[in-house]
């Protein structure tokens, strides 16, 4: 009888470049510590797009880093679906664990590497993320307690093994913004994510605006204060 051949799965290990964009405001002085903004874009996005949006809530009074996701695709255009654009996403559902174990190495990756070149207040780091990068910024956040001082999420969820994986509780804020026609993460479930990140954040502020499954531009004034109230915090 002739044996059966057998297929076995193996792995190789490949370095790949992954990119961010650097904003430093006008006024930057390097005698002085400055905080950090790291902004993470959504399903499709682009870093370019995600500083644009940090850009308009606030260009002076931190640096901003904008990081791309590594996965990329081709996506349609809104002006016209014939033509097509690189769009980048942070997840995939093959071997996720892996896609979440490179997102936290990318993040601290980027707070080492910017603070080589830039005077960065490591104790005022900000993490935000819109859509698909929210749920893996809290996973980083609850891994990674205290690296972060405060976590925007806008129109995102939560891990969905936030209440089974041992996260660990952190001194970190959370300014969680939903949409309330959000047709992809509905309004009556948005609002069941307040007090589940509570039992690990140091705070949770819970607010939402009257727009579906966008960034919202109202959102901008809200989030500048959230920012400059926590900076002006001591605890």
């Amino acid at each position: 009888m002739t044996k059966a051949a057998t297929v076995n799965e193996r792995r190789l290990t490949q370095q790949i470049s992954c990119y961010y964009d650097l904003h430093v405001p006008v006024a930057y002085d390097d005698d002085k510590s400055w905080p950090l903004l790291i902004a993470l874009h959504g399903y499709e996005g682009t870093k370019e797009s995600m500083m644009k949006l940090s850009l308009l809530i606030n260009d002076s009074d931190w640096l901003i880093a904008s990081l791309q996701g590594p996965y990329q695709f081709m996506v349609p255009t809104k002006e016209d679906p014939n033509i097509r654009k690189v769009g980048f996403g942070w997840l995939t559902p093959y071997k996720a664990p892996e896609s979440v174990a490179l997102h936290h190495r990318n993040v601290l990756d980027l707070i080492d590497k910017t603070a080589v070149t830039h005077n960065v207040d490591r104790t005022k780091i900000f993490l935000m993320g819109f859509s698909q990068a929210v749920a893996l910024n809290y996973r980083f956040v609850f891994s990674n307690p205290d690296v972060i001082r405060g976590v925007i999420g806008v129109c995102g969820g939560i891990p969905g093994d936030f209440q089974e994986k041992p996260y660990h509780n952190t001194s970190t804020d959370v300014l969680h913004i939903a949409g309330t026609s959000d047709e992809y993460y509905p309004i009556d479930r948005a609002r069941t994510f307040g007090p589940m990140l509570e039992t690990k954040a140091k705070s949770v502020d819970f607010r939402t605006h009257d727009v579906g499954h966008v960034f919202p531009r109202q959102s901008f004034s809200g989030i500048n204060e959230w920012i400059h109230g926590k900076l002006n915090t001591s605890e």
